[in-house]
């Protein structure tokens, strides 16, 4: 009887541990879900979905138009789904979307998931609208250009989409001060005489920049006093020559370093420190009412570089140099600068009361050398048509008493200083080898609803 009794207290000693492992799960912490691409994009919806989590009942999805969720989709925020996908719908073609998603168990809610970041199909805009008809009577729309190229197709080109040029390479040092007392104006002029035949503005670029100094001034073997005057000489003739046709000059060009500092030169090393405000100062004589502008490119993401150029800033305006705007090279990359590094870097601009110029403007779609495209794909097509979306939201939104012009570098692919510069293929602007409008360009147009 004794053996029955055990037996049984053994069977329900083994009967509630069972229960109790059963149980388990119940008790367990709620796992935070994993999201997962969007699949099924198109204009106005998307899939978005999601891994399964043991002993979840439900899930809630959240929709917003940016990535710390501060505003939701409509019917997004927290919608409650019984399944491990939803069709997110009635949404706005070519815009990025964020998603993320938790578990629900009872009254118990897991963490958020990961954000995925999608970006629809299509556009909001007319695609076939010129870019300078978008911006009229708001700031210039303009591209770099060069004498060969003004012809035909590309002038077609021109004359239809932008308000403004500039001479990529010449209307610069190494190509017109031939010889102390010496020009060469052939280029220069001819693209000046082209913008004043099509009403087009003309910015100035660069009187001086290290990059484009002529061999003979490199080599020189006069004083640094002499070397100084040779400069004074050059700045003068340059710009009295286009007084009243261009409107605006890059002064100096990328004076700063990367990672910081003041570039050592020619030009530093011959005219000394104060050689940039003397620059400003002898553009300011040969021409009253020309604006004047310094250049730099990286000050979004170079904090080191970004500090020094706004100190240079500040020491020309507390000295009194003429200064009129600041131009940010917009050389970047489909995936950088950040919304806010770039927005941080034109309030710098905003403070010091000054002209805003996105200079030099392109978009490189191949910035990562570990995983280098051969063909532009589908998604990075996107991300950078959000790219210069998101540049041209940024520079529209700032009051119009700073805003001067956006650049862009180039008039198509094929002919872009990127492909030499980094020795591989790429599609960085708006208008493809035959000159037609790629998904860029539409980019280009949403930044300016």
């Amino acid at each position: 009887m004794k053996k029955i009794f055990v037996g049984i207290c053994t069977g329900i000693v083994f009967f509630l541990n069972a229960c109790s492992k059963d149980d388990a799960p119940s008790s367990a912490i709620l796992a935070t879900p994993v999201a997962n691409p969007a699949t099924e994009i198109n204009d106005t919806s998307f899939k978005a979905k999601w891994n399964f989590v043991s002993s979840a009942q439900n899930y809630l999805l959240d929709v917003s138009l940016s990535p710390d969720f501060t505003d939701f989709v409509t019917n997004y925020n927290a919608k409650s789904v019984n399944d491990l996908n939803d069709i997110v719908m009635n949404l706005i073609g070519g815009t990025q979307y964020y998603y993320r998603v938790r578990a629900v168990r009872g009254t118990e809610i897991s963490n958020y998931s990961n954000v995925i970041s999608v970006i629809t199909s299509g556009t909001f805009v007319n695609p076939d609208t010129p870019l300078k008809v978008k911006a009229a009577n708001n700031f210039f729309v303009g591209a770099a250009v060069s004498s060969s190229r003004l012809s035909g197709a590309y002038n077609t080109l021109i004359t239809t989409e932008f308000s403004s040029i500039t001479a990529e390479n010449e209307m610069k040092m190494e190509t017109i001060f031939t010889g102390p007392g010496t020009y060469n104006w052939t280029q220069a002029d001819a693209i000046v005489d082209y913008a004043i035949a099509n009403n087009i503005n003309v910015h100035g670029h660069a009187l001086v920049w290290h990059g484009s100094v002529p061999s003979w001034m490199n080599s020189y073997t006069g004083t640094d006093a002499e070397f100084e005057q040779l400069v004074h000489d050059y700045i003068t003739a340059v710009v009295t020559r286009y007084s009243g046709k261009v409107t605006s000059w890059d002064v100096v060009n990328e004076a700063i370093n990367d990672g910081g500092g003041t570039r050592n030169t020619i030009f530093l090393q011959k005219m000394g420190a104060n050689y940039i405000a003397k620059c400003f100062q002898w553009a300011r004589e040969a021409d009253p009412n020309v604006l004047l502008f310094y250049n730099d490119y990286n000050t979004s993401t170079d904090i080191s570089k970004q500090n020094d150029v706004y100190a240079l800033i500040d020491d020309l305006k507390t000295n009194n140099v003429p200064i009129d705007g600041v131009g940010l090279q917009m050389h970047i990359k489909y995936d950088s600068p950040t919304k806010q590094e770039l927005q941080t870097d034109v309030d710098k601009v905003l403070a010091r009361n000054l002209k805003l110029h996105f200079s030099e403007l392109d978009v490189r779609a191949n910035s990562n050398d570990s995983q280098v495209l051969n063909t532009l794909t589908p998604e990075r097509k996107l991300a950078q048509k959000m790219k210069y979306r998101e540049v041209v939201e940024v520079y529209n939104a700032i009051p119009a008493t700073y805003k001067y012009a956006i650049t862009v570098w180039g008039i198509k692919d094929n002919e872009s200083w990127i492909l030499n510069q980094f020795n591989r293929v790429d599609w960085p602007l708006l208008f493809d080898n035959s000159f037609n409008r790629k998904v860029t360009h539409t980019g280009f147009l949403e930044g300016l609803e």
